[in-house]
């Protein structure tokens, strides 16, 4: 299943939902109801891998700042239950964009920015007992979009084919 929300605006036409929620203002509710010996995760009766959260931040602040992308991330991780294994940040001249990602034991959380644009493109993909959507409210509070469009895609979803 794809959601793909926006706030500020309609859901981009370039890309086709699946399903498109109206109201971007309210918490996603990526809660599992089992996790499996293998990190999958069950909910509504669906085995995959974990959530995968694709985020566009439009009019964001705060997009050129290297220590608070830093501390951001650190408290992304934290909020949402995962485990750092290592954060890389570069920060490019002259405009100040920053590109770099937290590995985690459970996957990562990526980040684009064109702070001459006010844009930022963040990726949180996780596994097992995490919580991504804490993450993306953490997002959310340091940068304060005027826009965003969020796509979430289970990923590694099991099927009885592939259980064969």
């Amino acid at each position: 299943m794809n959601i793909i929300r926006s706030l500020g605006g309609e859901p981009d036409p370039r890309i086709p939902p699946v399903i498109t929620a109206k109201d971007a203002s309210k918490p996603f509710d990526i809660s599992v109801d089992k996790i499996h010996d293998d990190h999958f995760v069950e909910r509504d009766g669906v085995i995959f891998a974990g959530a995968h959260l694709i985020i566009d931040f439009w009019g964001a602040s705060h997009l050129d700042d290297l220590p608070m992308m830093e501390r951001t991330l650190r408290e992304c991780v934290e909020e949402a239950g995962a485990t750092l294994l290592h954060i890389h940040l570069q920060h490019f001249e002259p405009a100040g964009g920053i590109s770099g990602v937290a590995v985690l034991a459970e996957s990562h959380i990526s980040v684009h920015t064109w702070p001459e644009r006010d844009f930022a493109a963040f990726d949180i993909f996780m596994c097992g007992d995490t919580r991504p959507e804490e993450a993306l409210e953490v997002l959310k509070r340091v940068f304060v979009p005027r826009k965003m469009d969020i796509i979430e895609k289970r990923r590694g979803i099991l099927t009885n084919e592939k259980l064969l």
